[in-house]
Order: structure tokens, then sequence, then C-alpha cells
């Protein structure tokens, strides 16, 4: 009986062939913790009297939910991450820096790897043909000391996408057209494994953004098989040497096969306050808008600035909307300056954030005021995320944002 790729992964690291539904406990190569997480998985860690971490060069702590700190709570839960990366030799991202996933990616992760991270949206380096995943923060600790986890292996969806999109169609569009069509525990502890034409054919950055949502359908990974493209990125961020390729076998066993033709995508937007109330852009052209917002782990990546820039360059933000735009991580900022991207920001009267997380988690920068709208590039919508349980999050590409910050309301064109 053939394997799926992450039964094959998961071999690797449990040192025999393994099948879905079975436990097996598993080798880990990188460990990671955010300032939300990672102070409860400081604790549990000392807990077990370790004196050292298993592997201090892949155990990264990142401050981006709440970077810059707003207020001396998140200051001093900060200051438990740096203590503690002197303390025992970890990796520490600190403000500044970037989201941990887009980092994760950037520097951290390689294909065939296993990565745990405490946070539910590290599944996105799945998108290198790594098993990535998120946990509680004590099963992360206990993988901090033992370089070792448990788990039970997914059974696997296959996602299938051939076809060609329609113009300014992206990613974005497809993923939340497919947790519409399974809904968000429709996947649930399954791994989503995309494959087919349209898949061969995106960039890094738009299978990052199906990777990094694949939990919004309850999935336990997203995976991508490593291909040319997958090493053309690891050579630009200096780890060719790290490139593998690892296929599932053509006789392995699917518990769901689901195909979608690319050409059937449209403009789709995910309304409050669950990811899978989706609905075409058209079906909301009545809903006004008080803020939008461009980053995110899931579309803070420059090639979502370069949609955006193109859209708004020449042009002024509405008067009624605040855009604020949030690269994901410094190297990004960078290129957008570099390529005049955050000048075109500027001059449309956007607003820019410093590289993190931002206004999507809802503990600073961008809180929305009781009955307000926003249109976010971010993977979630749920009542209170973005700060207020009086808000309300539509979710979007960056391209359906573009545009929707210059007429007010939600639209495409």
């Amino acid at each position: 009986m053939g394997q799926t790729l992450a039964e094959k992964i998961i071999s690797e690291h449990a040192g025999k062939q393994v099948k879905a539904g079975e436990l097996v406990i598993a080798k880990v190569d990188v460990c990671a913790v955010q300032d939300g997480t990672g102070p409860l998985t400081v604790q549990e860690f000392k807990k077990l009297g370790k004196e050292r971490l298993n592997n201090p060069e892949r155990t990264i702590l990142f401050i981006d939910h709440a970077s810059p700190s707003p207020r001396k709570e998140l200051s001093n839960t900060h200051t438990v991450l740096r203590s503690f990366s002197k303390e025992y030799g970890a990796v520490l991202s600190d403000v500044g820096a970037g989201v941990c996933h887009q980092r994760l990616v950037e520097t951290f992760v390689n294909p065939c790897e296993i990565l745990v991270g405490a946070d539910s949206h590290t599944c996105t380096s799945g998108a290198l043909g790594a098993f990535a995943t998120g946990m509680g923060s004590t099963d992360v600790a206990v993988a901090m000391a033992l370089g070792k986890t448990w788990l039970k292996v997914p059974a696997t969806y296959k996602i299938v996408v051939n076809g060609k999109f329609k113009k300014g169609i992206c990613s974005k569009d497809l993923m939340l057209h497919l947790i519409g069509l399974i809904g968000a525990d429709g996947a649930t502890y399954k791994a989503l494994e995309f494959c087919g034409e349209t898949i061969d054919n995106m960039t890094m950055s738009e299978r990052f953004t199906l990777a990094n949502m694949a939990v919004e359908a309850g999935a336990k990974a997203g995976l991508f098989i490593a291909d040319e493209k997958t090493k053309e990125f690891l050579k630009k961020r200096g780890r060719e040497d790290k490139f593998r390729i690892l296929k599932p076998d053509e006789d392995a066993v699917y518990e769901k096969i689901i195909k979608i033709n690319a050409e059937d995508i449209v403009h789709t937007v995910s309304c409050p306050h669950t990811v899978d109330n989706t609905k075409p852009v058209e079906e909301l052209k009545d809903i006004k808008v008080n803020q939008v917002f461009v980053g995110t782990c899931t579309n803070g990546r420059i090639e979502d600035l370069r949609t955006v820039a193109e859209i708004l360059k020449g042009k002024k933000v509405n008067s009624d909307v605040r855009m604020l735009i949030c690269p994901a991580s410094k190297d990004i900022y960078l290129k957008a300056l570099d390529e005049g991207l955050i000048t075109t920001f500027v001059e449309a009267n956007a607003t820019i954030l410093p590289p993190g997380c931002g206004p999507c988690v809802g503990v600073h920068a961008g809180t929305l005021a009781d009955g307000e709208v926003c249109l976010a590039t971010q993977n979630r919508n749920f009542r209170g995320r973005m700060g207020n349980v009086e808000g309300f999050i539509y979710l979007a590409s960056p391209y359906v944002a573009a545009h929707t910050a210059l007429r007010g309301y939600i639209c495409a064109e």
C-alpha cells in the first residue's frame, strides 16, 4: 500500500513505515513559539527540569503578535522570552523582524522536515514540503526538551487544482472557495495535499497562502511537493543544499479527493463571523468599510504588496477608509522600500505598520470601533478577532483589498 506525502515524512522521522490513524513518536527538526504562547511554553519547559534544549539552534522564539508591545503586561512577557533565549541559547526573533510563519519559511524550515509550533498557522511551512503543524504550548515544550513529539498520523485529502485563474484571481480566492466548499471543520485533523497544474504553476508566495489557511478548514497540515520553485526559493535564502524532493506514491490511499477547476474561481470573500461564510464579491457591493488591512502571515509578502501598489499607484484611498499595510517580515519591508512600494502606499494615504502580525490578533495597531467594518487579507474573522466583539471582519485577497480601499465598499474593480 502506497503512502501519502504526510505519511512519508512522518515515517522518516518515526524510523518506521507509518499509516493514517497510527500513533507514533517522531523526531522534531524545528520548534517555534511566539509571544502569546511562548511564556507558557517556557514555564512548562522549566517544570521538566531539563538543563538544556535538545536543539537550541533550531528552537525559535518570536516576538511578533504584539510587536512592539502596547502595554506593560505584554512587555513583561517579552522579557520572559528574551531572558530564556539568553539562558538556554534559543534563537530570538525580536520586535520588527516579522511574523513567525514568514520568518520560518525565510530562514529556518526545509523540505521533508517536521516543524512543531505553538501557533495554529505553523502549517504555513508545509508549502516547502515540510510536515508543519501547530500544537499546544506544553507539547512544544516537550519537543524542545526531547527533540521528539507524539502525534496521530493524519489521513489525507488530496486537493487537485487544474486550469488557469481569471485575471485578478489570487490563491486566496481559491482557499476561501475551498473552505466555503468543505466547511471550517471539513478537514479536521486531516492533511491537505495540494497538487495539479494550477498548483505547479503557482509562486511560492501563493503556495504559502494556501498552506497557511489549511487550519481554517480544521486541517493538521497543508502539504506541497517540493519542486524547482521550492529549490529556487531556498537558493535565494541560502539553503539550496537543504533541497529535497519527496513525492507521494502513485497508489497512495487518500480519504478524499477534491477536484477544482481554477477557471471557476471568482473573487471570494469570507463574511463575519466564520471563515467558511463565503460569498462572491459581487454579492457584497453594498457593504461599506471603515478599515482595510493588508498584511499578516497569509498575505503580507512582497508579491501581495506589489499587487496592492499597482492598483493604488497615482490614486488616493477613499476618505472614509483607513488603510493599514503591514509587511510580513523585515526582508519584505526592505524590498518594498527598494521597489518604491512604500512611497506609493504613503502617497495614497495608507499607513505603514512595522513588520509583524499587526491588527490581526487584536492586541494592538488597528482595533475596530463598535460597529465598524474591516476588510482584511488575514486568515480569521472570528467575532472579536481584531480586538472588538462589536466589529465586523471580512476576509479577501490583496487585489480585492486594494480596490475596496479606493472605493470605500467591498469590490474588485
